[in-house]
C-alpha cells in the first residue's frame, strides 16, 4: 500500500486547486544526502528545507514555502528572516513580500566563510581569556589522583579527544577500530596525526575481517605491516593511550524528530583514566589482537566491492 509520504501536495496558480503528486523516490534520496551534508554547516533542519525548496525553484511568497515544506506560516517566515541574516536568502521588495535563494555553491561559501571569521574572533580572544582568568585568585587544590570520567557526544568531539589523547602519549598506543569506526577515522586528520605519531610511539592497530578494513589498511600505507584483524560484530571503537586513558566510541540510535519512520545514529564517547576498565580493555585488545591471518584476496576485487558498500551506505 503507498503511504501519505509518497506524495506531495502542489498547488496550480492558474486554476488554484490543489493536487498530489507522487515524489520520486530517486530525487528525494538525493535531498535527503544533501540535507545531511548542509546540517554540518550549522543549519537547522527547517532552514535546510526550506533553502532548498528555495533554491530548486523561482521566488515565492511565504504561504506557498510554508505549505511546499510543512511548515506553520509564522515558523516559515522567522526561517526564512533567519536565512536572510546568514546571506543566503533575499527578499524582493514587493507586496506580497517574495523570497528567492542564493546559488547553492555561493551559500556554502557564505557559510563557511561565516564560520572561518567566528573562528578567528575566538582565536583572537583566547589570549586576553586566560589572562583574565589567570589574575583570579584561585583556592589551593590538592594534586591528588583520582579516577574520573568524560562523556562526549558528536563526531568532532570525539576526534578531537583522540588527538588529546594521542598527543599526550609517550611510549604506546593501540586502538581497536571496526570498519565503520575506521572509516570514520580515515577520514579524518586522526589517521594524519597518527602516521606523524608512528616514528616514535608503538601503534598497535586492530581492526575486523571485512573488505572495507582491509581497504582501508591498505591505503593508510604506514599501517599495512602493523594492523591485524579479527572476526568480530558489533563491537564498540576503543583506543589506549600509554596504558593509562581510555577512549570507548559507540553509535547511539536516535529518532529522527524530522521523519518519525527512520532512526539515525549518533557517536558517543566515554572517556576515563580508571585503571580497572583500562586494563579490562587491554585484555581485551590481547585477545582479540591473536586473531588468524586471513588469506589475501584480490584487491582490485576488495575496492571494487567496498567502492560500491560505500555508495550503497551514502544513499
Amino acid at each position: 500500500m503507498e503511504k501519505s509520504r509518497d506524495f506531495i501536495r502542489t498547488h496550480e496558480e492558474k486554476t488554484d486547486p490543489w493536487r498530489f503528486v507522487r515524489r520520486d523516490k530517486r530525487h528525494n534520496k538525493q535531498l535527503e544526502m544533501m540535507e545531511n551534508a548542509l546540517s554540518r554547516y550549522g543549519l537547522s533542519m527547517n532552514e535546510i528545507r526550506v533553502y532548498l525548496y528555495l533554491a530548486r525553484t523561482s521566488e515565492k511568497k511565504v504561504a506557498e514555502i510554508a505549505e511546499a515544506v510543512s511548515l506553520h506560516r509564522t515558523e516559515t517566515y522567522r526561517v526564512l528572516r533567519d536565512l536572510e541574516k546568514r546571506g543566503i536568502v533575499l527578499s524582493a521588495f514587493e507586496k506580497p513580500l517574495k523570497f528567492t535563494a542564493v546559488p547553492l555553491e555561493n551559500a556554502i561559501e557564505q557559510l563557511i566563510d561565516a564560520q572561518k571569521m567566528q573562528i578567528k574572533l575566538l582565536e583572537k580572544e583566547k589570549p586576553d581569556l586566560v589572562q583574565l582568568w589567570s589574575s583570579i585568585p584561585k583556592p589551593k587544590i590538592e594534586d591528588s589522583r583520582k579516577e574520573i570520567f568524560q562523556i562526549l557526544e558528536g563526531e568532532p568531539e570525539t576526534i578531537l579527544k583522540a588527538d588529546e589523547l594521542l598527543g599526550k602519549a609517550q611510549t604506546e598506543v593501540q586502538i581497536f577500530a571496526p570498519d565503520g569506526y575506521l572509516t570514520l577515522l580515515y577520514h579524518s586528520d586522526f589517521m594524519d596525526n597518527l602516521q606523524q605519531h608512528s616514528y616514535n610511539l608503538s601503534i598497535e592497530l586492530l581492526t575486523e575481517n571485512s573488505l572495507k578494513s582491509r581497504f582501508f589498511c591498505e591505503h593508510i600505507g604506514w599501517a599495512n605491516h602493523k594492523y591485524c584483524m579479527d572476526d568480530v560484530k558489533n563491537m564498540p571503537c576503543f583506543m589506549i593511550s600509554d596504558r593509562k586513558e581510555l577512549l570507548a566510541v559507540y553509535r547511539r540510535s536516535i529518532e529522527d524528530k524530522d521523519r518519525s519512520s527512520r532512526k539515525k545514529s549518533r557517536i558517543v564517547a566515554l572517556w576515563t583514566n580508571c585503571n580497572a576498565l583500562v586494563e579490562m580493555m587491554l585484555m581485551l585488545f590481547s585477545r582479540l589482537s591473536k586473531a588468524k591471518e586471513i588469506p589475501e584476496q584480490n584487491r582490485v576485487a576488495a575496492e571494487s566491492k567496498v567502492s560500491l558498500e560505500m555508495e550503497d551506505e551514502e544513499q
